[in-house]
């Protein structure tokens, strides 16, 4: 199902909404930039994905 954007998922959809109060506040932060981006649980996951993976190579960066 297609939504207008990730405020639009998240209150419309139970299971998309609990899913991205699981990710770490900085992936959803991240998410919340890119919401408008964002029209469906498919997208939600791979945008979180993608966040999670900057976020550990930041980390890994970081700590050279």
């Amino acid at each position: 199902m297609e939504y207008k954007n990730l405020d639009s998922l998240i209150l419309s959809s139970a299971v998309s909404r609990r899913y991205f109060f699981t990710l770490p506040t900085s992936v959803q932060l991240e998410l919340s930039l890119r919401g408008q981006m964002i029209h469906s649980a498919d997208d939600l996951h791979a945008f979180a994905r993608n966040a999670e993976s900057e976020h550990r190579r930041e980390m890994l960066t970081f700590m050279k």
